[in-house]
């Protein structure tokens, strides 16, 4: 985890040496646009903090707006949601206009009681003509002509696959009630996606806590709770039982099960270069000697994962051989899961970075992949 920001930065400057053919991108100076996780925040959030969510205490975007010629945006989408309604989000914030979720996506999901377009969340295309003064759109120039660079953690890896596919393929339900967004077509609109710590398969950080009934009724209780306070979860305000709802629906699809079933429906494009970047954050067991957290995991078992000292500690107690301090459930470092119906989860899986399984952020299963030598 402490690698994490050296490795982002070279990745992310690597992507000045993309040039696809035709006078178009020749010059390859398209937006980079930031996409955050599962609940992650936009740069105006904390302003008074000084905490960002591409950096911590260090602008990360900054840093890459000040190295080269590339604009660089960093976008807020909602921190708990779907990945279809982040990408919507996502596609209205770069190009402008007003959410608009879908008619029949709205309906089949019972979403946020089925309403379609939240009032109020918009952005304007044109600074001159805002009577609303919505915040301005980032790019509401991108087309075919004028492509971006996508780049997402964690979750927001998986919400830009949702949108390449949602740019070039549309609502697999057809008409939704007239957004721009789900005819599809928008072929060559998006020039890379890259995936940093994404859940490609899913993490089995769900299924291990809550495969476990008496730990999950208890944490659900307290979140439930303290979601309802003023403050909510992060500050934000508090969470409605609609919220909650999609916090549901959300870590359903983050789990190696929804992930397959997200992974049939998000196709790989064979017009966009697709980078990802795994971390990793564990170490296997040992006896005595090695650079995990002995408070944490005092005794190890070579064949499990273990959190390293300096993972974030509140990743820790679940990132291991068992659920910590309980040793009664088994943590993301040795959790399997072997019924033919669902994913099959072995020793691949034990290694993560605190969240997500490691082996999981190489690419999604059945899409094509190889490792990346430099061209």
């Amino acid at each position: 985890m402490s690698r994490f920001p050296a490795v982002f930065l070279t990745a992310l400057l690597s992507l000045g040496a993309l040039a696809p053919g035709g006078p178009a991108a020749a010059a390859n100076n398209a937006p980079l646009v930031l996409v955050s996780g599962f609940l992650g925040f936009g740069p105006d959030q904390y302003k008074d903090s000084g905490f960002l969510y591409w950096g911590g205490f260090n602008d990360i975007v900054d840093h890459l707006r000040a190295g080269g010629a590339h604009q660089v945006l960093a976008a807020t989408v909602a921190p708990i949601g779907s990945n279809w309604d982040r990408a919507v989000e996502l596609y209205y914030q770069i190009k402008g206009g007003c959410v608009d979720y879908g008619r029949v996506h709205s309906s089949k999901h019972a979403h946020r009681n089925n309403v379609q377009k939240p009032a109020g969340k918009c952005w304007a295309a044109d600074a001159a003509h805002n009577p609303e003064h919505y915040p301005l759109a980032f790019y509401p120039q991108w087309d075919g002509g004028h492509p971006v660079h996508l780049v997402g953690h964690s979750q927001g890896g998986t919400t830009i696959r949702a949108l390449i596919e949602l740019l070039e393929h549309g609502s697999p339900d057809g008409d939704e009630g007239g957004g721009e967004l789900f005819t599809g077509g928008k072929n060559g609109w998006v020039l890379s996606a890259t995936t940093i710590s994404s859940p490609n398969n899913g993490t089995t950080l769900r299924d291990a806590v809550l495969d476990f009934p008496p730990l999950v009724a208890s944490w659900t209780a307290q979140v439930a709770q303290l979601a309802r306070t003023p403050a909510g979860l992060w500050g934000g305000g508090p969470l409605t039982d609609e919220l909650l709802s999609e916090y549901d629906s959300a870590q359903l699809e983050l789990a190696p099960d929804g992930a397959r079933v997200f992974n049939a429906w998000a196709r790989t494009s064979p017009r966009v270069y697709y980078f990802s970047i795994a971390t990793r954050a564990t170490e296997a067991g040992n006896a005595c000697c090695n650079e995990t957290d002995r408070l944490v995991a005092p005794l190890q078992n070579k064949a499990f994962q273990y959190p390293r000292a300096d993972m974030m500690f509140f990743f820790k107690p679940t990132a291991g051989e068992w659920i910590a301090p309980l040793r009664l459930q088994r943590g993301m470092g040795s959790y399997t899961q072997t019924s033919p119906e669902r994913v099959l989860v072995d020793a691949s899986w034990f290694a993560n970075d605190g969240v997500v399984n490691t082996a999981s952020m190489r690419a999604p299963a059945g899409h094509p992949q190889r490792n990346y030598d430099g061209r």
